[in-house]
């Protein structure tokens, strides 16, 4: 199987980073990961990151921004995270009035076509990140989802898929990588068990299935893969990342 690019979604061990941003991308490098997709800065510059990373010979793949960033300073943002070279940068969440059916959702799709294009301007690729709450369904029986990424596709909005939510929405994750080919570049792997809801593990632990979802994510034209996982009830966060990344790495 095609090796793909495998960084960390630096939220899977935001507490490490807060205390001592260099010192966890040394680690998280040490383990063999390649790259971060940040969640916030840390009170660092776009300077400081970036010096870190190249540091430690990490890409810094993505990065989570609220839409409300964007709203507030467009310009400064898309800056931000160019100036620390992200090829990517992806919306985590629209809720509430903005998702699909609510009285902001016309003016959200408007709007993140033009986040998108001063994206690219920039050299840079805007995506949109899934929950599990997005797989409900349309008037039409078709998956929001869905609605959303046809009414935004020539806005030039991509997806990063995350597989787990994916799973738990009720779709499958990989018939749901194969539907998206060429429109996937970055792509969440994140492992899960059902104990009382849903309780997200490292990687190989849970019923994600990560062989077969990494050979489609190649397939399908992923470009990066990205281990997110937001809590750590079994495990500690640096625990969890090595044990991920040793789950892929051992993937033949």
């Amino acid at each position: 199987m095609e090796k793909l690019p495998i960084a960390v979604q630096v939220y899977s061990v935001r507490e490490e980073a807060a205390a001592d941003f260099d010192s966890t991308m040394r680690a998280l490098a040490e383990m063999g990961y390649d790259g971060v997709e940040l969640a916030g800065l840390y009170g660092k510059s776009p300077q400081e990151i970036r010096h870190s990373l190249d540091k430690w010979g990490l890409q810094a793949v993505s990065a989570h921004v609220p839409y409300e960033e964007f709203v507030k300073d467009l310009e400064g943002t898309v800056e931000t995270y160019r100036a620390i070279g992200c090829p990517f940068i992806a919306v985590p969440y629209l809720g509430g009035e903005r998702w699909y059916g609510g009285s902001k959702y016309q003016e959200t799709l408007s709007y993140l076509a033009v986040i998108a294009e001063k994206c690219k301007e920039a050299g840079m690729q805007l995506l949109y990140h899934n929950h599990d709450f997005e797989f409900s369904k349309t008037q039409d029986g078709a998956y929001q989802l869905d609605a959303f990424y046809a009414a935004s596709e020539t806005a030039g909005l991509a997806t990063e898929l995350d597989l787990c939510w994916v799973k738990v929405g009720g779709a499958d994750p990989v018939e749901y990588l194969g539907k998206y080919s060429g429109r996937c570049p970055v792509v969440h792997v994140k492992d899960f068990i059902r104990e009382d809801g849903v309780v997200l593990v490292a990687l190989g632990d849970g019923e994600l299935g990560v062989s077969d979802v990494v050979a489609q994510a190649v397939k399908s034209g992923t470009q990066y893969l990205v281990v997110e996982q937001d809590d750590h009830k079994h495990g500690t966060p640096m625990e969890n990342m090595k044990k991920s990344i040793e789950c892929l790495k051992g993937l033949s």
